[in-house]
């Protein structure tokens, strides 16, 4: 009975020996990116073309300047509440969350629609990374091909609700090597209110390095004919491009004196 005892020991003892430890990992010295795990696996490989949501998502203000006719206009937006200050020679737009206002810094009268634009190119320049918000949906959509290049789509639309006018329609395409955008189509139901059927045009071909993240250093307009590009028309430049994790004041986007809210 010892020795039978004395073996089972010895066996146990042996086994004990050459069991191989299974390694402990602290995940909390790890960085696990997880962002972009709710995406499709193509739009995901162009956010990471550009720099990533990480990055894009670390973030808090985006500005750029244009230069118009009448000379610079600068952006300004809180890329966490989408609060808003367009700041021109002549005029001043801004949103604080919850009213667009309209301040006149001159005798001309702004003929635009404030609340129709106080975002319009804060849209078109955030792009792709704009095409990461909640309530949208994604799915492929036909290739394009400009120039006998074919450049995949995917097409974007949103959920009931999301934003001003939530029957528009994006189609993003891409390079299929690089997958850095190239093309943006998209619908316009803002002022019919009936949901768009022709797609409108912009070509992004340029791009800049901002704080890690690749930007449009420029934005052509197309023409169009049956939902194809087919020649340029005009070509929007940014310049004094930023974008950093510090926020404006609040305050800064309130309604000062003098400005008018509009609807």
């Amino acid at each position: 009975m010892k020795k039978i005892i004395l073996l089972a020991l010895t066996i146990s003892i042996f086994a004990c020996k050459n069991k191989t430890a299974t390694p402990v990992v602290d995940y909390t010295e790890e960085t696990l990116d997880v962002t972009t795990s709710i995406y499709p696996e193509n739009i995901t490989k162009v956010f990471e073309a550009h720099g990533g949501l990480d990055k894009w998502n670390a973030m808090t203000t985006l500005a750029f300047t244009m230069e118009k006719p009448n000379g610079l206009e600068v952006t300004t937006t809180n890329l966490k509440n989408r609060k808003a200050l367009i700041d021109t020679p002549d005029h001043v737009i801004g949103y604080n969350g919850e009213d667009v206002w309209l301040l006149n810094k001159s005798d001309k009268p702004y003929k635009g629609k404030p609340r129709f634009y106080y975002n319009l190119m804060f849209y078109f320049y955030a792009m792709p990374f704009i095409l990461a918000d909640d309530g949208i949906n994604y799915e492929d959509a036909e290739p394009l091909v400009f120039d006998d290049v074919v450049y995949p789509g995917i097409k974007i639309s949103y959920e009931n609700g999301v934003g001003e006018s939530s029957d528009d329609e994006y189609v993003l395409y891409y390079n299929p090597e690089t997958y850095k955008m190239e093309w943006l189509g998209y619908t316009v139901t803002y002022f019919s209110k009936e949901k768009g059927s022709e797609l409108h045009f912009r070509r992004y071909n340029k791009w800049q390095e901002v704080n890690g993240l690749l930007l449009p250093e420029s934005i052509v307009g197309y023409n169009y004919e049956n939902n194809k590009p087919t020649t340029a028309k005009g070509e929007t430049k940014f310049i004094n491009v930023k974008v950093d994790a510090e926020p404006l004041d609040d305050a800064d986007f309130e309604a000062p004196a003098g400005a008018q809210i509009v609807d």
